[in-house]
């Protein structure tokens, strides 16, 4: 498979303005919330986050790109009295941590979206462009999930294709629609062994997604380790975050949310995502809740 030209590549840059930091989030309308709070029926909910268990600070080793590290480190501040209180330290883009990419944590060609200098957004103080202040008001809308992993786990290696989505809406009888928010379930949650190459959702696939309208991507396995195609992008963060300014979900945990909806025989559902009001991050921790 060759490499994929620049031309090629689904882009958003300039569709919302010079000065946009929502992305894809402008496609969440009044009418796409609505639509999403017409999904609540029986009041059924579930998590879609990674429960974190805190190592102590100063005391364990705090690695981000290992599977055994915890991403919090936990200090308890004050122990006396009827008051107890702590100080956390949080990686923000851990495989164990559930979090939210804003669309500065990638640059294409030294640039953030939509084309401002690297060099200026991402600076000691914080980042100044294109951050987490872009979720201060939470996303709400219409989550969908796509369940590949109906028979297990996909195999190592395998590229998630657009046949894939549409074979799963068929499946499951739903249809993915502009504002949404796409769940799709690989059955690999967060990196998996370091010696094993994981599956990974195809640049075709994010031409599906652009095509779509989707506005927000949550897989429990995104971009494939190693690479799928070496010669082009990574295409959930390269493409689908650097390029088409979709805000990611990243290593969300699936098992319960696929559980309850066969249960109920539904794949839609209102997704909220209410991050904490923490501006100038690149990411930040999340608990996505569907409520149905």
């Amino acid at each position: 498979m060759t490499g994929t030209s620049e031309a090629d590549l689904p882009d958003n840059w300039g569709r919302w303005g010079a000065d946009d930091e929502l992305g894809t989030l402008n496609l969440i309308t009044d009418e796409v919330r609505a639509r999403a709070a017409a999904e609540v029926r029986t009041g059924d909910w579930v998590s879609l986050a990674q429960p974190i268990t805190p190592s102590a600070m100063f005391f364990s080793p705090f690695l981000p790109d290992t599977v055994e590290s915890s991403p919090v480190q936990q200090m308890v501040s004050h122990t006396g009295g009827p008051v107890a209180a702590d100080m956390s330290l949080i990686y923000n883009h851990h495989f164990k941590s559930t979090h939210l990419d804003a669309l500065a944590h990638w640059s294409t060609d030294e640039q953030v979206y939509p084309g401002r200098p690297r060099a200026e957004v991402v600076t000691p103080l914080g980042i100044t462009h294109a951050s987490t202040a872009a979720f201060a008001a939470g996303i709400v809308t219409r989550g969908v999930l796509l369940d590949l992993a109906v028979e297990g786990p996909l195999p190592p290696a395998r590229a998630v294709t657009p046949d894939d989505f549409e074979q799963a809406e068929k499946r499951q009888g739903v249809e993915v629609a502009s504002g949404d928010a796409l769940v799709v379930r690989l059955g690999w949650t967060g990196r998996g062994p370091a010696d094993t190459p994981s599956p990974g959702i195809s640049m075709d696939a994010v031409r599906w997604m652009h095509e779509r309208g989707v506005a927000v991507i949550a897989p429990d396995r995104g971009d494939a380790h190693p690479p799928l195609n070496p010669d082009e992008p990574s295409p959930l963060h390269g493409v689908a975050l650097g390029r088409m300014a979709m805000p990611l979900i990243d290593v969300p945990q699936l098992d319960d949310l696929a559980a309850l909806c066969a249960r109920l025989g539904r794949y839609s559902f209102l997704l909220t995502v209410a991050p904490p009001r923490i501006h100038g991050l690149t990411g930040v921790p999340v608990n996505p809740i569907a409520l149905f």
